[in-house]
């Protein structure tokens, strides 16, 4: 669905993009992620159109960017981090100049109400948008980057400034969109683009250092397995079984609760079903273990060595 070959910008000497490859495909969420300057928003602009390449292509839709704008644009809807809106319009008035703004074909009033429908603001249709919250400001930026049913949504910053129920409510709304459209959505909302993003693509200084689900960058980032386990039974005889398993490279007693011992195992590789039959073996009792991943947060500082502001309901600082 979107192409991305070799991507690069320059602005006089210094390289914003450097060389970007990588394929969202149909249906996909795509959570794209770096640190203040790394080059996310100058790659939105481009695949959107709104700012040209030095080197390298961008598909949507099948359609090159470059050699077929038009088409491409009319395949790709935009919710910049401050959505396009003209305060002193009603949400009518404001999404009817848009569907005349695109050149949309389809029968207006079904498909407008339709996105109203789907963005939940049908009920304030006839407001002036300067007297609508920052939440349903949000909606009617979505609603409008949705007009002319774009096969690609690229949202940056889409919950930015909303308060904690708004945010679940725009989630909401992305993954019900996701049925119908491929998405970029670029946040520094860390916990919303685990919660919501199929796959993570991490830029830093216009490159890309990862590109994967959460999980998988979890366990890449991270080398070895981590697992806590809960046991009951003499601490120094559990360690001394667990650290028997082979592919355990540490084991630790990190708390004391009242069923039991708190362990931190470390291994190469999964050994959690060894380590049940080494410390039953020993006369131990296991009451519970889970393995450990690391949050995207962490991963995050450890690919770029740089950390990111993360909030409950906000992300003010945009790369």
């Amino acid at each position: 669905m979107i192409e991305v070959k070799n991507l690069t910008k320059r602005f006089g000497g210094k390289v914003a993009v450097d060389g970007l490859s990588f394929t969202v495909d149909n249906g996909e969420i795509l959570g794209f992620l770096g640190p203040n300057g790394a080059g996310k928003s100058t790659t939105m602009n481009i695949i959107t159109g709104c700012l040209s390449a030095t080197d390298g292509s961008v598909s949507v839709n099948g359609y090159d960017v470059l050699d077929e704008p038009n088409k491409a644009k009319r395949s790709v809807g935009y919710l910049p981090e401050q959505p396009p809106l003209y305060l002193d319009m009603t949400v009518d008035e404001y999404l009817g100049f848009v569907y005349e703004l695109k050149k949309v074909k389809l029968d207006k009033k079904t498909h407008l109400d339709g996105i109203k429908n789907t963005v939940a603001i049908a009920d304030v249709g006839k407001r002036r948008i300067k007297n609508l919250s920052k939440g349903y400001r949000q909606r009617v930026g979505l609603a409008q980057a949705l007009i002319g049913n774009p096969a690609v949504l690229v949202l940056d910053e889409p919950t930015v400034g909303l308060d904690p129920a708004q945010i679940i409510e725009i989630r909401t709304v992305i993954k019900e969109l996701s049925k119908r459209h491929t998405i970029i959505l670029s946040s520094h909302i860390l916990p919303e683009v685990s919660a919501v993003c199929d796959r993570v693509l991490i830029i830093n200084k216009g490159k890309i250092v990862a590109e994967d689900t959460p999980e998988n960058l979890s366990r890449m980032v991270e080398g070895e397995n981590s697992v806590t386990a809960v046991i009951d039974g003499d601490s120094e005889t559990v360690i001394a079984a667990i650290r028997s398993v082979e592919g355990v490279t540490g084991a630790e007693l990190v708390n004391d609760r009242a069923d039991g011992g708190e362990y931190l195992i470390k291994a190469a590789g999964d050994v959690r079903r060894q380590v049940s039959v080494a410390v039953a073996g020993a006369g131990g009792t296991i009451i519970e273990m889970k393995t450990n991943e690391l949050s995207l947060e962490d991963i995050f500082i450890k690919l770029t060595g740089e950390t990111e502001e993360v909030k409950a309901n906000e992300g003010d600082t945009k790369a």
